[in-house]
């Protein structure tokens, strides 16, 4: 029976250059969708999985992620002076108490694979998680839950895919696989950012993934790939030639808010399911869409 999986990875180091001026000074991964954080999004999917402790690869200018999962006794006893039981429930809820938040300083910016392997000393001889925050997925079943169900079925490494028209496959890593089960590929290969007439398929890594620890040594030895980074599509190409890795087609909706479309979409997708807003925002999208 597999490792049950308890560690999950944040790599939170990135600039966020696509959101400047909003992200000179405070984290990408603090932007909000209505009204949570991308990185709240990311940590409650984790922790629908089953995961217990949170590893969070940062850099500078990160702090408000630190103090976002931090506890925070003058709000708290704000609220209690404002007898405002939901928001104190809310606040005490962001990390449960049985949920431990590491955090890792990324010294360089080397890439996605360098910043998994900067997990190594946390996570040692353990499976994990790796979920890139800038992927929101809303979805029936959270997405890491779909993937450990069927780690927990086959063992080994998973990753996300999503179909992407073809002319888009070089803005991902791209799989090659036959199919084994219904959404579920073993994987043949995987190539970043190939040319859309090099691709193997149009099957598209997204981020998430399950790693079983033997990627750090693969990770490890590598040099630097596409873009002078350590890729982590470099480190799983070279961990599927020794053990067996398979991709997940998952069910569920993708938004990809690492670009303001993306982003703006997402925004507009959590405004209309929002509990308390959701009728009189899809009110207000009527009237300034007529005819919509």
């Amino acid at each position: 029976m597999p490792k049950p999986i308890k560690f999950a990875v944040f790599p939170v180091a990135g600039k966020g250059t696509r959101f400047l001026p909003a992200t000179k000074a405070s984290p990408k991964e603090m932007l909000p969708v209505v009204d949570k954080p991308l990185i709240q999004h990311a940590v409650e999917e984790a922790l629908a999985a089953g995961a217990t402790n949170l590893v969070f690869i940062t850099g500078r200018h990160k702090r408000a992620i630190e103090d976002h999962f931090d506890w925070d006794t003058e709000l708290e006893q704000l609220l209690i002076d404002k007898d405002k039981p939901d928001e104190l429930a809310m606040v005490r809820s962001i990390v449960p108490e049985d949920v431990t938040c590491i955090y890792i300083r990324q010294g360089a910016p080397l890439g996605l694979g360098h910043a998994v392997l900067c997990a190594r000393s946390v996570v040692g001889n353990r499976p994990f998680f790796v979920h890139l925050a800038d992927d929101l997925i809303d979805a029936p079943t959270p997405c890491l839950e779909q993937m450990r169900q069927l780690y927990e079925e086959t063992g080994g490494s998973v990753v996300g895919v999503q179909r992407v028209p073809r002319d888009q496959t070089d803005q991902y890593g791209v799989v090659d696989g036959e199919p084994v089960g219904e959404s579920v590929w073993r994987l043949k290969g995987i190539v970043e950012k190939p040319a859309p007439a090099d691709a193997p398929s149009s099957l598209a890594v997204v981020g998430r993934y399950i790693l079983e620890p033997e990627i750090f040594d693969f990770l490890a030895e590598l040099g630097t790939g596409a873009g002078g980074e350590i890729q982590l599509t470099d480190g799983i190409a070279q961990l599927l030639e020794a053990r067996e890795v398979r991709a997940h087609e998952f069910d569920g909706i993708r938004f990809d808010c690492g670009g303001k479309l993306g982003y703006l979409e997402a925004t507009v997708h959590y405004g209309l399911k929002h509990e308390e807003y959701g009728k009189d925002f899809a009110e207000y999208l009527r009237n300034v869409l007529p005819g919509e």
